[in-house]
């Protein structure tokens, strides 16, 4: 459960995550939440909005009940070949929208049920739809403090647009289980049973890119078919082949070395909230930063279990997930 301290800026802390014994798996914490958990009805209001290079990004609203004073706004960016509807998303809104918090999902391009109408798409690095986002929303609710969650994916790009866009009027930001050195990542994803999630992912990715093909023209963008692209099983290969070349990197090792967020945290100078798992399958401790890294603005808490997105305490208490409990424990600290 999360108790009544508040966050410790400035130093690597070990996360109040303490999972029944028989959870203290990876892959237990990294797959049971979804399965095993009921997620909560989350009604959406879905809004599209145009982008200066005649793209849309595809907005999921989820506002506090009417009779909840509206307190402040999260922007919630998911991970990768998530959305509105991944179970981590809907158990963090229902929690945020229960202390007022009205909650607002960025779908990355593509990612929303409907292929953007550009050849580029979204990556770890990608933060130019949140740039022009941001400022729309919090036009919008000009008197309310704005803040950002991101999982994963979404929580690298969200730590690079913290550490080089500090001028977006953000007040406080939580990154979860994120590949802040993506090289690292995408090779320990390539061992063992986490193989598995990268062939689960592979299959979305590549599902959506060829369905986008058949309605975008790619062939001045890529240089691989349709066939090579069925043929891909590794992140290694989709970022060199697809990723790298739709988004301006030289190869893969080129964006990995530049859209990994690890050693911008140090450029961080709003309060930020780091939440990893020792056993990530997604990762190895070479996501870990030294402690240079660490700024006096940044909070990195660590746990020995939690998986990947995971973080869950027990399948019979009332609150089973520990995860959407220490985002709306963090954000309430910034709330008046």
């Amino acid at each position: 459960m999360i108790d009544s301290v508040k966050t410790k800026f400035g130093r690597i802390s070990a996360a109040n995550f303490k999972p029944k014994p028989w959870l203290q798996n990876a892959h237990v914490q990294t797959v049971l939440p979804k399965m095993l958990v009921r997620s909560p009805q989350v009604n959406y209001i879905n809004e599209r909005i145009k982008t200066p290079d005649s793209d849309f990004i595809d907005l999921a609203w989820a506002m506090p009940h009417k009779s909840v004073n509206v307190r402040g706004i999260a922007i919630l960016f998911h991970g990768l070949e998530g959305s509105s509807q991944s179970h981590y998303i809907k158990h963090v809104i229902f929690e945020l929208n229960a202390i007022g918090l009205g909650c607002v999902v960025m779908h990355f391009r593509g990612c929303s049920g409907e292929p953007n109408l550009t050849p580029i798409a979204y990556h770890s690095g990608a933060t130019f739809d949140a740039q022009f986002l941001v400022p729309i929303i919090k036009a919008r609710y000009a008197d309310k403090p704005l803040f950002a969650v991101g999982f994963s994916l979404g929580g690298n790009m969200l730590m690079k647009l913290m550490a080089h866009h500090a001028y977006l009027p953000i007040k406080a930001s939580i990154c979860v289980s994120a590949p802040l050195n993506l090289a690292a990542s995408s090779a320990a994803i390539q061992v063992g049973f986490s193989r598995v999630y990268q062939w689960h992912l592979m299959k979305s990715m590549k599902r959506n890119l060829l369905t986008k093909m058949q309605t975008v023209d790619m062939t001045a963008s890529l240089k691989v078919s349709s066939a090579d692209i069925a043929k891909m099983t590794t992140f290694f290969e989709f970022d060199e082949h697809i990723t790298s070349v739709l988004h301006g990197f030289r190869d893969a090792n080129d964006y990995y070395e530049k859209c990994s967020a690890l050693h911008d945290l140090v450029l961080i100078d709003k309060p930020t909230l780091i939440l990893h798992a020792k056993d990530d399958p997604f990762m190895d401790d070479r996501v870990i930063p030294g402690p240079p890294l660490i700024n006096n603005h940044v909070a990195y808490e660590l746990s020995e279990f939690g998986g990947h997105v995971g973080f869950l305490e027990s399948l019979s208490a009332r609150s089973k997930l520990w995860l959407p409990q220490r985002i709306t424990h963090f954000l309430s600290e910034f709330l008046c």
